[in-house]
C-alpha cells in the first residue's frame, strides 16, 4: 500500500506549470553561439616547422653563407646542423602535441627539452669549434663584439616564438611559462641553425656561448612575455 501522505503530495503538484521564459539577454547570447573549431596539434607542430624553414632560408638567402664553410671538416657542418634541426623538432613536438588522450602540451618533458638544450649547445660549441683559414678568432679577448650573432639568433627566433605562441594560445591551464619557454627553445634553434651556416666566427666561446646562448635566451625571453598567450582561460 502507498503512503497517504505522498498520494497527498502527488495529488496537490501541479504538473502542468509552464517554466518562465528565457531572459532576452540569456537568448540572445544562446542565438550567436558559433562552433569551435578543434586544436589540431600535428597540424600545428608541421605548419611551426614550415615557418621555421621558411625563416631560415630566407634569412640565409639574404645573409649568403659563411666564407669558410668549404675549408670546415666535410662531416661536421651537416652534423651540427642535424643537431639543430632535432632540437627544433623535439622542442616543437613536446610544447605543442599533447599525449594520446590528453589535451594539455607535455609540460614535464618539455620542462626537460628546455634545459638539455640549453646546455647541450653550448657545452658542444666550447668543446668543438673547427676552423679554416678563413675563419675569424675573437676569443675571450673580443668575445663581447660578437654580440651582433645574438641579436641575429634572437631576430631569427621572432616569427618562430609568435607562430608557436599563437598555435598553444589558451592550452595550458598550468606551467605554461615550461610550455612558452619550450617554444622559445625550438625557436632559439632556428637561431643557432642560422649563425651555424651564416657566421664564420669559429672560436669556442663565440660557439658555445653565443650561438648556443641563444637556446637559453630565447627561452627565458619568451616564458616571461609568452605565457599570456598559452594559459588557459577560465
Amino acid at each position: 500500500m502507498s503512503d497517504p501522505r505522498e498520494d497527498d503530495l502527488v495529488d496537490r503538484l501541479d504538473f502542468d506549470v509552464v517554466p518562465p521564459p528565457l531572459s532576452p539577454i540569456f537568448d540572445g547570447e544562446l542565438a550567436t553561439l558559433e562552433p569551435v573549431a578543434m586544436r589540431r596539434p600535428r597540424r600545428q607542430f608541421v605548419m611551426f616547422l614550415g615557418a621555421v624553414g621558411i625563416v631560415v632560408s630566407v634569412a640565409i638567402m639574404a645573409l649568403g653563407l659563411r666564407a669558410d664553410l668549404s675549408q670546415l671538416p666535410a662531416g661536421w657542418v651537416p652534423l651540427v646542423a642535424m643537431l639543430w634541426i632535432a632540437g627544433i623538432v623535439a622542442a616543437a613536438w613536446f610544447s605543442m602535441v599533447p599525449r594520446s588522450g590528453a589535451v594539455m602540451p607535455r609540460w614535464r618533458l618539455a620542462s626537460w627539452i628546455v634545459v638539455g638544450t640549453s646546455v647541450v649547445y653550448v657545452a658542444l660549441g666550447l668543446c668543438v669549434h673547427p676552423a679554416g683559414p678563413s675563419s675569424l678568432d675573437y676569443g675571450w679577448e673580443r668575445f663581447v663584439r660578437g654580440h651582433g650573432c645574438l641579436e641575429l639568433g634572437l631576430a631569427t627566433a621572432l616569427v618562430p616564438v609568435i607562430v608557436g605562441s599563437w598555435f598553444l594560445r589558451g592550452t595550458a591551464p598550468v606551467r605554461a611559462r615550461w610550455i612558452a619557454a619550450t617554444v622559445g627553445a625550438a625557436s632559439g634553434c632556428a637561431g643557432g641553425l642560422l649563425l651555424h651556416f651564416y657566421c664564420r666566427i669559429a672560436d669556442g666561446p663565440h660557439i658555445g656561448l653565443i650561438h648556443g646562448g641563444v637556446v637559453g635566451c630565447a627561452a627565458i625571453l619568451t616564458a616571461l612575455i609568452a605565457p599570456r598567450r598559452t594559459r588557459s582561460r577560465r
